[in-house]
C-alpha cells in the first residue's frame, strides 16, 4: 500500500508539502504541485485526510465562535466559512454561545480549544481583557468578523457600521423626514455587543449634519431580533406623536417594526417609512429598504485571510499583516418601505 512518505520521496519534497499540494492549497508553487501530482499518479496514491493532517502536525479543524447561530447574519457567515474550509480540506468546530456570557467565558478560559483546533474565528464576539490573555496563551492564528474588540496579532473583517447608519438616516432625511426614530440593540445584552452603539452614533451624526438635535423620545432599545423590533416600535407608539420614519439597527428589528405598525393601523410607507441594515434574505419579499452588507463575503474573506497562517503559521506575504482590518463596502437598497414624508 502506497503511503504519503512514498509520494514525498519520489517527488523530492516533505510529507507536509505533499499534503498541501494534494489539497490544492495556495502555499505550494505550481511546479511543485505538478511534481507531487505526477508522483501520486505514478504510485496510484489515494489521499487519506487523517494522514494528510498528521503529516503537518495539525488537527485539520478550525473553531468558529458565534453568539447566536439562529440569527441571519451569523448563519450566512458560518455557511460561507464552512464551504471555504471544506474545499481546503478542513473541518469546522462550531461553538454557538446562545447569547450567554458564561458560555463565552467557559469556552475562552478553559482548555476546550487546546490541541483541538488549528485556528480560531470569532464572529461578532466581544472580548474582555482576560479573554485576550487566554487567546494569546493558545498561540493559535485567528481572525475576527464584525467584532468590536481588536485581538493583537489578528486581522479583522467588518463593515463600517457608523457609515452604514449615516447612509440609512440620510436616505430618510433626503425623503423629507425630520421626525426619524431609531430602534436599536439591548444595552443589557449579556455579551455586550458594540455594533448597535456604532449604528446609533451614525444615526446621530446624520441628524446633526442636517441641523437636527437627536431626541431621546425617538430612541428605543430592545433585543436585536424581530420580537425586539416589535417591542421597541410599540414603545415608540406609546410615547405619543408617532415618527414619520423609523431606522432600525438591523433588518430583523425592521421586520418587527413593520408588524407593530400594521397592528397599530399605520401604513408603510404612507404613514411611516422603515429602513434597516443587512439585506436579510426576506427583505426583498417584504419590500424593506435597507443597507446591504456582504455577509457571505465577510466569511469567505476572513477564511481566506486565516488559511495561509493556518498552513504556514506566519502571515502570508502580500496577503495580510497582523492587526490588519479589511472594511467591506455597504450599499443602499431602496424598496417599497420608504417614501417621501407627507405634510403634517
Amino acid at each position: 500500500m502506497t503511503r504519503i512518505d512514498d509520494v514525498a520521496r519520489l517527488a523530492g519534497v516533505s510529507t507536509a508539502t505533499v499534503s498541501r499540494a494534494l489539497r490544492g492549497l495556495p502555499t505550494v508553487s505550481a511546479a511543485t504541485r505538478r511534481r507531487v501530482l505526477a508522483a501520486a499518479e505514478q504510485l496510484q496514491y489515494a489521499v487519506s485526510p487523517s494522514a494528510s493532517r498528521l503529516a503537518g502536525g495539525r488537527t485539520g479543524t478550525v473553531a468558529v465562535v458565534v453568539p447566536r447561530i439562529t440569527r441571519w447574519f451569523f448563519g450566512v457567515v458560518v455557511e460561507a466559512v464552512e464551504d471555504f474550509f471544506h474545499q481546503a480540506g478542513y473541518d469546522l468546530l462550531l461553538h454557538n454561545l446562545g447569547g450567554r456570557e458564561h458560555n463565552r467565558q467557559r469556552l475562552l478560559t478553559a482548555a476546550s480549544l487546546h490541541k483541538r483546533v488549528d485556528a480560531i474565528m470569532l464572529v461578532a464576539t466581544p472580548l474582555r481583557g482576560t479573554d485576550l490573555t487566554a487567546l494569546a496563551a493558545l498561540e493559535l492564528p485567528g481572525v475576527t468578523i464584525s467584532s468590536g474588540t481588536s485581538v493583537p496579532g489578528w486581522p479583522c473583517v467588518r463593515i463600517d457600521d457608523v457609515a452604514a447608519a449615516r447612509t440609512a438616516t440620510r436616505h430618510l432625511l433626503d425623503l423629507g423626514h425630520r421626525r426619524i426614530a431609531h430602534i436599536s440593540g439591548d444595552p443589557d445584552d449579556e455579551l455586550a455587543f458594540t455594533a448597535h452603539l456604532d449604528r446609533r452614533r451614525g444615526y446621530h451624526e446624520a441628524l446633526r449634519a442636517a441641523g437636527l438635535h437627536p431626541d431621546p423620545e425617538l430612541d428605543a432599545e430592545s433585543r436585536f431580533d424581530i420580537a425586539g423590533g416589535t417591542r421597541a416600535t410599540e414603545e415608540l407608539l406609546r410615547r405619543g406623536d408617532p415618527p414619520t420614519a423609523i431606522f432600525a439597527a438591523c433588518d430583523e428589528m425592521a421586520m418587527g417594526a413593520l408588524t407593530a405598525l400594521r397592528d397599530a393601523g399605520l401604513r408603510v410607507p404612507q404613514d411611516v417609512s422603515v429602513i434597516g441594515i443587512d439585506d436579510h434574505a426576506l427583505s426583498g419579499v417584504l419590500g424593506l429598504s435597507t443597507i446591504a452588507q456582504p455577509a457571505a463575503e465577510q466569511g469567505q474573506l476572513a477564511a481566506k485571510m486565516l488559511l495561509d497562517p493556518l498552513c504556514s503559521r506566519t502571515a502570508a506575504a502580500g496577503l495580510i499583516t497582523p492587526d490588519s482590518a479589511v472594511i467591506l463596502p455597504t450599499r443602499l437598497v431602496v424598496r417599497e418601505s420608504t417614501a417621501p414624508a407627507r405634510a403634517h
